[in-house]
C-alpha cells in the first residue's frame, strides 16, 4: 500500500535508497488524518475493499498538500457501505479546509456532500445551484434541458 501511495514520488533517503520508514510514517499520518481504515500500510491494494481503495487513492493525492481535490465518480461501482465510507472521506477533506470537486451522476451522493452543484450539458455550464436550496428535479431539468416540473412527452402508444 505504501508503494501505491508513493508511486512516482518515492523519497530518497541516501545514496539511491528509498526511505521506506519515512514513507510508512507519512502514509500512516495521512491515512489517520483522513480516517481511512486499513489493516496495515503494508497491506496489498488488491486485498482492500473498493471503499478502502478509494481512500488510498484520495490519500495519495493528499501527499502533495493540495488546496483542491478533484474526484471523478468516486463512488462508482461501490456497494452501500463502501459508498458511505467515501462520502465520509469527502466530508473529512472539507473539514480539513480543502476544496473538493466531485464529478458524479449519482444525485444522492451529490446532495450528500455538495454545497454548490454545477451542471454541465454538452460541455457548457448550464446551471449553478445551491444544494440546500434546490432539489433533484431542478438538477435533472438542468441536465436534460427541460424545465423543472414539466411533463416529459409520453412514448407510450394508446389503444384506439
Amino acid at each position: 500500500m505504501v508503494a501505491n501511495l508513493y508511486l512516482g514520488r518515492e523519497e530518497l533517503g541516501g545514496v539511491r535508497l528509498l526511505d521506506e520508514t519515512g514513507m510508512e510514517q507519512e502514509a500512516s499520518k495521512v491515512l489517520k488524518r483522513l480516517a481511512v481504515r486499513i489493516p496495515s500500510v503494508r497491506t496489498q491494494i488488491a486485498s482492500l475493499s473498493g471503499g478502502q481503495r478509494q481512500g488510498v487513492a484520495i490519500a495519495r493525492s493528499m501527499l502533495g498538500e493540495p488546496k483542491v481535490v478533484m474526484l471523478d465518480e468516486p463512488t462508482a461501482a461501490l456497494g452501500v457501505a463502501q459508498t458511505a465510507q467515501v462520502l465520509e472521506l469527502i466530508r473529512t477533506l472539507r473539514e480539513h479546509g480543502l476544496a473538493v470537486v466531485v464529478i458524479s451522476h449519482n444525485l444522492a451522493d451529490v446532495f450528500a456532500v455538495a454545497d454548490t452543484i454545477v451542471v454541465l450539458r454538452l460541455g457548457r455550464q448550464v446551471g449553478v445551484l445551491d444544494a440546500k436550496q434546490t432539489n433533484s428535479d431542478e438538477v435533472v431539468a438542468a441536465i436534460t434541458g427541460a424545465k423543472a416540473g414539466d411533463e416529459q412527452p409520453s412514448t407510450e402508444v394508446s389503444e384506439p
